[in-house]
């Protein structure tokens, strides 16, 4: 429904620093997410403020000014990196005689650039249609004519009034159908949670490295490259963690700060994986300056979602770009893994990585022993299939005898599946 400003634009800068922590934004961050979206930087103008003005978000020389740097500049795209009312934004096109576009237009658009499922492309419609729905006066003339006729006279419908009918019935149709999407992502959903297969959910600030990461670890081709937004489409792999066995290990878009609300809602279906996961990988790029501030940034975007509570391991990532810092694994008093130290991009500590996850989520460790009768072929073939067989051997008789290493988990599942052979099989506890 909306054309999007065509990538190689030039660009003007906009970044005013507020006293107000909930205000403040990172001009490095402003710049990748430009360059994210194919957008050329000409020229940056920085000034400080106390509050934003009413009429332009900054002050009218401040105003003057940017306009003036346009012209200088060649500029034909304004982009603040701050959020714009429609009439702030309305204001400083008329007086810079050119597009204005705010911190949260810009993601939008970088992520109608990386959509790439059918799901995907939804979410962004909807949130870019929530967002257009209050600026629809912008760069209207005739929104004030009414239709006439016959059969149309009298106070009729103004084009206004039409444009928005048409854009509500939109966002009601692209509603209905992430709807069934969300139905059919639930099945899957819910035949993981009937078969207990543990879901690890990849989580973290944008550009973290959570994609190389998730390729290092399943051996995937998911899009990786050092952009924000690379990732915006979920992605499920299976991998194997000792004595824990097959679990479901997903990759999710990445967050920012004061990521549009409209955006997170779109992708609250998207997100059920990570409100549902076992596990949260909070991926952290360790070289990142802000790091601390982007922590809390995704901390606030899981309590959004509710999923604030579920279990998290911390990853360093990135400490390739150190000299002293080598991989590591920290532990809390109980011995538990908290924090792992890795590099996605080298491979470095994935090792350990997986080490932290079989601790985290195997549970006590049960040594047993079986003897398993020829007839009962299927739980023996199962029992490879957890690959939780120590020993194996024959008896005179033809039973095998296995030595066997199982979490409390499978062994629950092996009881359910076998509810009679299992315990019958069972010959001693080592």
């Amino acid at each position: 429904m909306f054309d999007r400003y065509k990538a190689g634009e030039l660009a003007l800068l906009v970044h005013i620093t507020f006293s107000d922590d909930d205000k403040k934004e990172d001009l490095e961050e402003l710049k990748l997410l430009v360059s994210s979206a194919g957008v050329k930087s000409v020229g940056v103008v920085t000034g400080p403020r106390k509050s934003p003005h009413p009429r332009y978000f900054v002050g009218t020389g401040k105003a003057q000014e940017i306009a003036d740097s346009v012209r200088t500049l060649g500029a034909n795209v304004v982009i603040f990196n701050h959020a714009l009312s429609p009439a702030q934004q309305r204001n400083l096109e008329a007086l810079c005689e050119c597009l204005v576009l705010d911190r949260t237009a810009l993601i939008l658009d970088i992520f109608a650039q990386r959509a790439r499922t059918y799901e995907g492309k939804l979410q962004i419609e909807l949130a870019q249609l929530k967002h257009m729905s209050t600026r629809l006066i912008r760069g209207w003339t005739h929104l004030e004519r009414q239709k006439g006729g016959i059969g149309m006279r009298g106070p009729g419908e103004t084009q206004l009034e039409s444009d928005r009918r048409l854009l509500s019935e939109r966002i009601t149709a692209i509603k209905g159908r992430l709807a069934k999407v969300s139905k059919q992502r639930d099945q899957g959903r819910r035949a993981r949670v009937r078969s207990e297969v543990v879901t690890v959910s990849l989580v973290g600030y944008t550009n973290a490295g959570k994609s190389t990461l998730f390729n290092t670890m399943t051996g995937a081709d998911v899009y990786a490259a050092d952009k924000l937004f690379a990732t915006l489409d979920p992605t499920l792999r299976q991998i194997n963690v000792h004595d824990v066995g097959n679990c479901i290990l997903a990759d999710t878009v990445g967050f920012v700060r004061h990521l549009p609300h409209d955006l997170v809602a779109a992708f609250k279906a998207t997100l059920q994986e990570t409100r549902e996961a076992t596990l949260l990988l909070h991926i952290i790029d360790c070289s990142d300056e802000n790091y601390r501030g982007n922590i809390d940034a995704v901390q606030r975007v899981l309590n959004d979602i509710d999923a604030g509570d579920v279990p998290q391991l911390t990853i360093m990532n990135k400490i390739d770009a150190f000299d002293d810092l080598k991989p590591r694994v920290d532990v809390d008093d109980e011995g538990k893994p908290t924090r792992v130290w890795l590099s996605a991009k080298t491979g470095e500590g994935c090792d350990l990585l997986l080490n932290a996850l079989s601790s985290l989520l195997s549970g006590p460790i049960r040594a047993l022993q079986l003897s398993i009768p020829p007839e009962q072929g299927k739980l023996r073939a199962q029992l490879h299939q957890l690959n939780c067989i120590v020993e194996e051997s024959y008896a005179e008789n033809g039973d095998c005898l296995l030595d066997i290493r199982i979490n409390n988990v499978d062994l629950s599942r092996l009881r359910k599946r076998f509810p009679d052979t299992m315990d019958a099989c069972l010959t001693g506890n080592k």
